[in-house]
């Protein structure tokens, strides 16, 4: 239990033992009654202290109760979270690594003058007409 937990829970019972003893040990007089049921308060105020500071710096998950989660919802202790996020980290590295190497080559771009011509020119138009008509008399 670290320190100042352990400081409240004994401050907190040494009062309430007190308080206790003050306000019964000596008769029903009205001051120190009242004394006593301060310092007893006091006391017990200074136990719920403690016990929601232990509560806030609890890292052990316990299955099934909400109030000993931690409010991210997660179930990991800081070192976990820690070596989860590393590797997590890691692992985008490296698909962003892989994503940029695995990009096409850029097609290079077109030249501005056209290649030279190397094919023999079309037939003409009366050549082509001369030779449908006569395919259409086969």
């Amino acid at each position: 239990m670290p320190f100042p937990q352990g400081v409240l829970f004994c401050l907190g019972l040494v009062l309430i033992v007190v308080g206790v003893v003050v306000a019964l040990g000596h008769g029903l007089s009205l001051p120190l009654f009242g004394l006593g049921l301060v310092m007893a308060l006091g006391g017990v105020g200074l136990l719920v202290t403690g016990f929601c500071m232990a509560m806030k710096n609890l890292q052990v998950a316990v299955p099934g109760h909400f109030l000993l989660h931690p409010r991210t919802g997660t179930r990991f202790s800081p070192r976990q979270a820690v070596a989860i996020q590393r590797r997590l980290d890691m692992i985008r590295r490296e698909m962003s690594s892989d994503s940029v190497s695995t990009r096409p080559e850029p097609e290079p771009s077109i030249p501005s003058t056209p290649p030279p011509w190397t094919m023999e020119p079309p037939p003409s138009y009366d050549t082509v007409m001369k030779s449908q008509e006569v395919c259409d008399q086969i």
